[in-house]
């Protein structure tokens, strides 16, 4: 048996992140995904999907995703069941990523909270607009791999 699903779409929300009893990071978010065939008017139809990712991956994509970021999501589906405060039974089918690669470009640019820029005064620059002026790059013979 086989149970995969690999989805592309933009979160509709920003991602909840929260932890349970034993500290394990919890982020759960909805992600958009438009059906490739239109309906009878020809309107593009889509599906909304409920995505739930645990631990390391859960904390990044707290971080780094938005709503409207369009994010990859690879995993299996889940169906649970729970009940309601008012003591009905309802059943709930989600994916549970294993893999979510952000897709944006934004979310690839986005800087990480409290890291530390150092700025050069004599020159001007940051080190990351260095990497910018590949011009500047002397590459000797014995460099080669060929």
């Amino acid at each position: 048996m086989m149970n995969r699903i690999c989805l592309v779409g933009r979160l509709t929300r920003d991602p909840e992140l929260r932890r349970t009893n034993t500290e394990v990071a919890v982020c759960s978010f909805t992600l958009a995904v438009d059906d490739r065939v239109k309906d009878a008017q020809g309107n593009k139809t889509t599906t909304f999907i409920g995505v739930t990712v645990f631990n390391n991956q859960a904390d990044n994509c707290a971080k780094f995703l938005r709503k409207g970021s369009l994010a990859g999501v690879d995993g299996r589906i889940r169906q649970r069941t729970f009940e309601r405060r008012d003591g009905t039974k309802a059943s709930v089918i989600e994916i549970v990523a294993d893999y979510v690669t952000f897709l944006d470009p934004a979310s690839k640019n986005r800087e990480i909270p409290n890291e530390e820029i150092v700025y050069d005064e004599v020159r001007g620059e940051t080190p990351a607009d260095e990497s910018k002026n590949l011009d500047s790059i002397e590459v000797t013979d014995d460099d080669l791999p060929f």
